[in-house]
């Protein structure tokens, strides 16, 4: 189980993955050694999946976000498995999932501009037979985090 004490690490940890353990502990209460400890285990169970750094997209010029919605009329395994492939070739893809509704795939992709775009949609097209690819240019980030809400982890059990 996750206890109150690991729902304050990992909010700390989603907020700086950089403080030092001992900074962790002391603002959750803890000794090093034994906050480490903790986190040693999150990472073990696979809770803590990676520790990164967020980029300002803007200044490694990627800065245009596109919204595309994939349609198809292929669902065999082997289809699934080349479009899945083809997608993990283009690292303007920067989320890619599988949807629920009219959308059969939902991919957020990061350019520095419509050109570019351009030039990623060609490619996506040639790449794997599709019935349809719309596209939305985000005109404004109103709300962007990675941070994941934790309340709902209280009762995470991770023997499950």
């Amino acid at each position: 189980m996750l206890d109150k004490m690991d729902r304050n690490i990992l909010a700390i940890l989603q907020t700086d993955c950089t403080m030092p353990v001992a900074e962790i502990g002391r603002q959750v209460g803890l000794s090093t050694t034994p906050c480490w400890r903790r986190i040693q285990k999150m990472e073990d169970q696979g809770i803590i999946q990676r520790r990164v750094a967020l980029l300002d997209p803007k200044m490694v010029n990627a800065g245009v976000t596109v919204f595309v919605s994939i349609s198809t009329s292929q669902h065999e395994q082997n289809w699934l498995d080349r479009f899945h492939e083809a997608i993990q070739k283009f690292p303007e893809v920067v989320e890619f999932y599988r949807m629920s509704g009219q959308v059969d795939y939902l991919l957020r992709v990061v350019v520095p501009d419509i050109e570019h775009y351009d030039i990623f949609y060609k490619k996506l097209i040639s790449s794997i037979e599709l019935s349809d690819v719309s596209s939305s240019f985000a005109m404004e980030q109103i709300k962007f985090t990675t941070e994941l809400p934790l309340a709902y982890a209280e009762k995470f059990s991770t023997k499950s």
